[in-house]
């Protein structure tokens, strides 16, 4: 019965996977303004220029 029961839960399944994901997007939903504006502030800090921070503006 315990060898049954180690075999048959190794690894991660579908369906724990799926979850996960479905989490990851659920808080980047949430938190979706302040990841826009980080986005925002780093492009403007890496290329200091204005055509990636228009081009993001206009996705949404």
């Amino acid at each position: 019965m315990s060898k049954y029961f180690v075999e048959k839960n190794k690894g991660l399944g579908t369906v724990e996977i799926v979850i996960i994901i479905a989490v990851l997007v659920g808080i980047a939903l949430i938190f979706r303004d302040a990841i826009v504006e980080f986005a925002k502030k780093l492009m403007d800090a890496v290329f200091s220029g204005n055509e990636v921070i228009d081009s993001i503006e206009n996705i949404h």
